[in-house]
């Protein structure tokens, strides 16, 4: 059983004992919340290191078996069945591996826009909403619609979804960047095939103690009329809350709580998350940098093509993982490409 990179066992047990000296300290529980989180933090590392503590020596055991067994065929019969089971729980446990970042397992922020090309972009964006929606419903996500901006015809120009539940911002992540579609188009007059591009971005929801410095006079903060959903009561006061952030330039919108208050607070949350993914961003085109390796470390770049004429394919390309049934996939289908994707990501961490 491997030691190091993404299974790093002495690095866990070190980070094990360094908790455990801690909660063992005078006036530990003087401070409930960090405490908690420090216990939960070390009962997680003690499930994941005993898990694969006892992996190895099931192996172990095994390979010692065979050795003595090599010539009983009913031992040697059990014993590849016992390498089987092995097989199987190693690749599930270097799938749950694959979710170990630091808010992998928890809920995420997912935004949607329209690329350039007016209505046939915009209705490709209503689409992978619907997608996306589907995909967590099929997990038992719940989501909500947190701002939404229709098209003039059709689709819509940008939406934000929040997506609650364990490991939704580990599983979402995969799926930042640009999607591409082609098809022939329903609001073409010609029946021509079009090419539309709409880019997904994937924050993680953060806890309010996590640092994330951002100066009140960094920002600027707008309020409006709700266009969104909420009933009634959202269209009779400047409810909507817009925030820009002016060191980056990123702005966020919120428009479907029922309350200035409330749309403040979620923008805040998809502003912190934004920068977090700056952040992150940063860190991987240096590492890139350090590797030699030549890598479009913003998300900007195109990850997935669904063709629906004149054949039917969809192929990621950053795995070649694809398939033909693009009705499974625009209905929510999506976790092959996930998988491969985060397995890909945990081979070149190790």
């Amino acid at each position: 059983m491997p030691s190091g990179g993404v299974f790093d066992i002495p690095g866990k047990l070190n980070r094990i004992q360094e908790l455990e000296q801690r909660s063992q300290q005078p006036g530990f529980w003087d401070d409930p919340q960090s405490a908690q989180k420090i216990m939960q933090e070390l009962s997680a590392l003690r499930d994941k290191v005993e898990v694969w503590e006892g992996l190895a020596r099931r192996a172990h055991d095994a390979l010692e078996l065979y050795q003595m067994a090599e010539d009983d065929p009913a031992l040697l019969t059990e014993l590849e069945a016992e390498a089987e089971a092995l097989e199987a729980e190693l690749d599930e446990r270097e799938f749950t591996l694959a979710l170990s970042g630091p808010y992998d397992s928890g809920s995420a922020i997912l935004s949607i826009h329209a690329g350039a090309g007016g209505t046939e972009a915009q209705d490709w964006a209503q689409m992978l909403l619907r997608m996306y929606l589907r995909w967590a419903e099929k997990h038992g996500f719940k989501t909500f619609i947190t701002d939404e901006t229709e098209g003039e015809e059709a689709g819509i120009k940008s939406v934000t979804v929040e997506v609650n539940g364990p490991n939704a911002y580990g599983l979402l992540k995969a799926e930042k960047g640009v999607h591409r579609l082609v098809r022939l188009s329903p609001f073409d007059a010609n029946n021509r095939r079009h090419t539309s591009f709409a880019k997904v971005e994937v924050m993680p929801v953060l806890d309010e103690d996590i640092e994330i410095q951002i100066d009140p006079k960094d920002i600027e903060v707008e309020v409006f009329l709700s266009s969104g959903a909420g009933g009634q009561n959202v269209q009779k006061n400047q409810t909507a809350v817009r925030i820009r952030h002016l060191p980056t330039g990123i702005v966020v919108t919120s428009q479907n709580e029922r309350s200035q208050t409330q749309n403040r607070e979620m923008a805040m949350r998809v502003l912190r998350g934004k920068l977090y993914e700056l952040e992150q961003e940063r860190l991987a085109a240096e590492k890139a940098k350090l590797k030699g390796k030549v890598e479009d470390a913003n998300f900007g770049s195109q990850i997935r093509s669904y063709v629906l004429h004149p054949y039917q394919l969809v192929k990621d390309l950053r795995t070649g993982v694809e398939t033909s049934n693009t009705t499974a996939v625009l209905d929510g289908e999506i976790d092959p490409f996930i998988e491969a994707w985060l397995k890909n990501n945990l081979q070149d961490a190790a």
